[in-house]
């Protein structure tokens, strides 16, 4: 219990210090999202409108403090305000229709990219220097390599518009009634192969060779040689002795993973404009929506924070030293 409340502690005061970066980072950007509003509107809008519209957005003049106070107030109410964007809509009602698509994204595409490197991290370990670990290894090296853009435009230039096999853009098909029927699921999931697929390629080298590596280490140990001796089988010795044990480290490496699963994918999203909350954060970045932009960023803290603190207390369900102090 001492721990969790150490962690705890820890993580809380993580969380008011990102806070109150997440409200400076938006007015450290030039222009304000008024005045571009104004801009848009051009002579359609007279220039006493100017600051109504600041009173309507709440950005009014004042010392930076009592702003503060009023954003640290929003934060533990979530009244994240009006959004400037997507005017007259609540910030907290575009992010919730856009977090969902997100989730299956990203999480869907860091599942299995975990799950699969993990076991053939496992196994190329085991059989090192074999062929499978002499060919999957320095592939999936280069394959982490190269940057997400890059892989999302390849496949949506191949796949949807050279072979025109897959749609190359949104989360489901316009002709298609919204209702969660097989119709609307399966035009999900054709829509998700890409995207999902592209973030995959990108994450699946990260585990699998973080796996490999683990495992090499400790399959010298002697209780790997002890269960050896005794004639466990492989897969006994594989699982319950060195897999338990390697994963540990990529249970960090899933954490992070699963922590950046809101921001993670904004290039993946733009590029095949998926209305997910990647989609969300640019649009509202071009319009200098502030209250769109803190609401999105405070979103990605805490979710950021959350897994890194699901991993910890991981961490003391797979370590039994952690339970026992380290005797």
């Amino acid at each position: 219990m001492g721990f969790i409340l150490r962690r705890f502690s820890f993580y809380l005061v993580a969380f008011l210090v990102a806070a109150t970066i997440n409200f400076l980072l938006p007015r450290a950007m030039p222009g304000d999202p008024v005045s571009v509003m104004f801009a848009r509107a051009g002579a359609m809008m007279e220039p006493a409108a100017l600051e109504a519209l600041k009173a309507t957005f709440g950005f009014v003049d004042g010392p930076i403090g009592a702003q503060f106070l009023t954003y640290v107030k929003s934060v533990f109410t979530w009244d994240l305000g009006t959004s400037v964007r997507y005017y007259p809509q609540q910030v907290a009602d575009v992010l919730g229709r856009a977090i969902g698509w997100t989730l299956f994204l990203v999480g869907t595409s860091t599942i299995i990219s975990f799950s699969l490197g993990s076991i053939v991290g496992i196994f190329a370990a085991w059989y090192r220097g074999g062929r499978m670990d002499s060919i999957l290894s320095p592939l999936t090296l280069v394959m982490q390599a190269i940057p997400p853009v890059v892989v999302s435009l390849l496949a949506l230039f191949l796949f949807g518009v050279s072979l025109e096999w897959l749609p190359i853009g949104y989360a489901y098909s316009p002709e298609i009634t919204a209702d969660y029927g097989w119709e609307h699921i399966k035009s999900i999931m054709l829509h998700a192969i890409m995207p999902v697929g592209t973030l995959a390629i990108v994450q699946i080298g990260g585990f699998l060779i973080t796996m490999r590596n683990n495992m090499i280490n400790l399959l010298g140990e002697d209780y790997i040689t002890m269960a050896k001796a005794k004639g466990l089988s492989s897969n006994r010795v594989i699982f319950n002795y060195g897999a338990r044990n390697a994963i540990l480290p990529s249970v960090t490496a899933l954490s992070m993973a699963l922590g950046f699963v809101i921001g993670g994918s904004l290039i993946t999203e733009v590029i095949f404009n998926y209305p997910g909350l990647g989609l969300t954060l640019y649009q509202g970045i071009l319009a200098r929506d502030y209250p769109l932009i803190q609401g999105q960023l405070l979103i990605m803290t805490i979710t950021m924070l959350s897994f890194n603190f699901l991993a910890d207390m991981l961490y003391v369900f797979l370590d039994p030293r952690l339970r026992t102090g380290g005797k």
